[in-house]
């Protein structure tokens, strides 16, 4: 086990410098120059070189990468061209947003689709199948924006249950923020809820079919206990993979939702930022994000391992 973490960490590293690699140059690339922008069209040259050279942009772009990456190996992100504040300040107020937000989210569509997905592979071809996966079409077919626009209308706005939009910030309680960040949550977990629901209910289909399976019924076991004791656990494996990737896109891609909801979380913050040729933040931010998504799919194939020893075995 110790020598497949190894592997991965490795292979972790090297993911991590090359997603440095290409965000930074594909940021760099973008058309438009923060301190003109900043100090907009009317700006005289001069002033505009001065701009550059307090904000570093008249290094070389090696130089600045260099830079870039040594202050994120040091927790230094660097400073807001816009807002003039370290962009580590800024992550950190928004990620105490958008990281309860994706545990929340996640929490709600494990809770949703592990009994869905379970019951459904249980009465295949039975009414109850056929309603869960009714059900599961029409939450992948709703767009999660039109979702929450529906929640804020019903409950926001109709019965009053909980607030339209904005966060109230954790030092008003930690039932306040939950409380306000459960329409969001609702609304991001529930077409998540009906992806995993499908994978959960084709993996155990597919493993109930096994020969192995068949030797349990034959030695006694009933459909039931064949299941719990032998076809949960190897069904996991595809749904790990799916909640580990759907953990990243609650992380990386609430965007939409915290616009509808205006919650002060990451997915704002790079909006903004991009609209303001905020170059640091953005690629702050994303670096972030990528580094995020490569951490959980590294916890995720340590999953696996634990889940099915074959993997180990494998290294």
């Amino acid at each position: 086990m110790l020598h497949y973490a190894l592997k991965r960490l490795v292979s972790l590293a090297i993911s991590l410098l090359v997603a440095s690699l290409v965000i930074f140059v594909v940021v760099e690339v973008a058309p438009g120059d923060p301190a003109s922008f900043m100090l907009g069209i009317n700006a005289q040259p001069d002033t505009v070189a001065a701009l550059r050279t307090e904000l570093g942009l008249d290094q070389s772009k090696f130089d600045r990468y260099r830079s870039w990456v040594g202050g994120m190996l040091t927790g230094d992100f660097g400073t807001s061209y816009t807002y003039r504040t370290p962009v580590s300040q800024m992550i950190a107020d928004r990620l105490w947003v958008s990281l309860p937000l994706a545990l929340y989210a996640l929490t709600l569509s494990t809770l949703i689709a592990f009994p869905a997905g379970i019951f459904a592979a249980a009465r295949r071809g039975g009414i109850g199948d056929l309603g869960v996966t009714g059900a599961t079409q029409l939450g992948v077919a709703i767009p999660n924006f039109w979702f929450a626009m529906m929640l804020v209308l019903i409950f926001a706005i109709n019965l009053r249950w909980f607030s339209a939009g904005g966060f109230p910030g954790w030092d008003r309680g930690v039932w306040t923020g939950m409380k306000a960040l459960t329409l969001p949550a609702i609304a991001l977990a529930l077409p998540q809820a009906a992806i995993l629901t499908r994978v959960m209910r084709s993996s155990l289909l597919d493993i109930l079919g096994e020969d192995f399976i068949r030797t349990a019924r034959a030695k006694g076991l009933s459909s039931r206990q064949a299941l719990w004791r032998h076809g949960l656990r190897n069904a996991l494996i595809p749904v790990l993979t799916i909640i580990g990737l759907q953990f990243a896109f609650l992380l990386a891609g609430a965007i939409i939702i915290e616009q509808v909801f205006f919650l002060p979380g990451l997915g704002r913050l790079i909006f903004q930022a991009i609209t303001q040729r905020d170059l640091i933040v953005v690629e702050s931010v994303v670096m972030l994000l990528v580094f995020a998504v490569i951490v959980v799919n590294f916890v995720v194939d340590l999953a696996y391992a634990a889940v099915d020893p074959r993997l180990r075995a494998r290294t």
